[in-house]
């Protein structure tokens, strides 16, 4: 902890080594608690900091959707996967997933939910009647900024570091959680990250500390000149780099948190390739034609078996209902033609449709896709799963045909 002459005494002895900052900014004093995010520990040290002192208000490091589910977690029933794979939001979802249940499984190693310090802050400042403020990004946001942010062979070892995490099976000590809110280690841990990554570091970290203090200060200035003491907490790996940006940030925040809430646009090079390829495949296909019917038909049909064939490949490795697989075999080849939803959002569609979600998939998700067998097992993670697979089968295809075809015409 840092020492301030601002701190009060005697400490409660939950917060005695518990990391915090205290930082002065426009007339408020932000006390800032680094907390764990699966840590009995830190749930203990957000009750006895709302105990020991009083404050104008609580910031707590959620966003609004993660605050809802956090408060109602039975939401999670509520999504139509319909709406999820039409708006193209199946990778986000699948990605929050993951790492909830990586959570969970500290969760069910500690018998405590993630989150639950914040839900503590929350509910103790509800109790008190004090505001409560979300000031974290979007995590759809984040988590595209991410992706965006690294090449296109990072993302290769980032979703594998991500499902390693997660097929990880090995129990984790909870001393070594409570390590984490060492400032020392937690800046060379953070260091070693950053020079493996500094694009992806600053996406998860960097810019949302920059975006949490523009909100702090945002919010502190809509509710001047009544705040004088907000406590915020937020996890230990944001303490050092919030506090920075709190003292030295001298932008509008109102600009900056505007800005870093934009979500990239996407690279356009991946969509103008895949463009090409089919462009040049059926300009193939019309050579063949020009040079003789059979030949045309021949490459055609090899079109159709190639892209329809892997798409379907890709529903049957996901465990999908014959509909399914049907549906993947007749959008794949068809999709230069069709643009919109993609071969394996209605091939997703269609397994959705067929097998619809029970309540129990809902209630299990999490722990289930924690396994990978889970993924077969749930009907929910069975569809996204299908819709990647599928994705994955109809693009392999794409390219397969492009070459069988130039094969034949030279």
């Amino acid at each position: 902890m840092t020492a301030d002459a601002t701190d009060l005494s005697p400490l409660p002895a939950a917060l005695v080594d518990q990391p915090i900052e205290r930082v002065e900014r426009d007339g408020v004093e932000y006390v800032l608690l680094g907390t764990a995010h699966v840590s009995r520990a830190s749930v203990d040290a957000v009750q006895a900091m709302l105990a020991h002192e009083t404050f104008d208000a609580v910031a707590v490091e959620l966003c609004e959707s993660r605050a809802h589910g956090m408060r109602d977690p039975d939401a999670f029933r509520q999504t139509d996967l319909f709406q999820v794979i039409r708006q193209g939001k199946a990778g986000m979802v699948a990605a929050s997933l993951v790492l909830s249940s990586f959570q969970q499984r500290l969760a069910d190693q500690y018998g405590i939910q993630p989150g639950a310090e914040m839900k503590a802050a929350m509910d103790g400042a509800e109790a008190r009647g004090t505001p409560v403020w979300l000031v974290d990004r979007d995590v759809g946001t984040t988590l595209k900024r991410a992706w965006r942010s690294v090449g296109f062979w990072q993302r290769f070892g980032l979703l594998g570091s991500l499902l390693a995490s997660v097929f990880d099976r090995e129990d984790i000590a909870e001393h070594e959680i409570e390590k984490l809110k060492q400032s020392d280690l937690l800046e060379s841990a953070f260091s070693e990250f950053a020079s493996q990554s500094e694009p992806l570091y600053r996406s998860l970290i960097g810019e949302r500390d920059s975006f949490m203090a523009a909100r702090l200060r945002e919010e502190a200035g809509l509710a001047a000149p009544s705040m004088h003491k907000v406590l915020v907490v937020i996890g230990a790996g944001h303490l050092k780099g919030l506090a920075a940006q709190l003292r030295d940030d001298r932008s509008d925040p109102s600009a900056t948190a505007a800005e870093l809430a934009q979500t990239p646009p996407k690279a356009r090079w991946p969509k103008w390739l895949a463009i090409g390829l089919v462009l040049a495949v059926f300009a193939m296909i019309a050579y063949a034609f020009h040079r003789n019917a059979a030949l045309g038909a021949d490459a055609l049909w090899h079109w159709v078996l190639f892209t329809g064939g892997f798409a379907a490949l890709g529903a049957l490795v996901a465990g999908g209902h014959p509909l399914s697989v049907a549906a993947a075999f007749v959008a794949a080849p068809i999709k230069p033609f069709r643009p919109g939803v993609p071969a394996g959002g209605i091939s997703a569609m269609a397994e959705a449709w067929v097998r619809k979600p029970r309540v129990g998939d809902f209630e299990t998700l999490r722990e289930q896709v924690g396994h990978w067998t889970g993924w077969w097992k749930n009907r929910v993670a069975r569809t996204l799963l299908n819709f990647f697979l599928v994705s994955i089968g109809t693009l392999i295809g794409e390219y397969s045909a492009g070459v069988h075809i130039f094969r034949s015409l030279f």
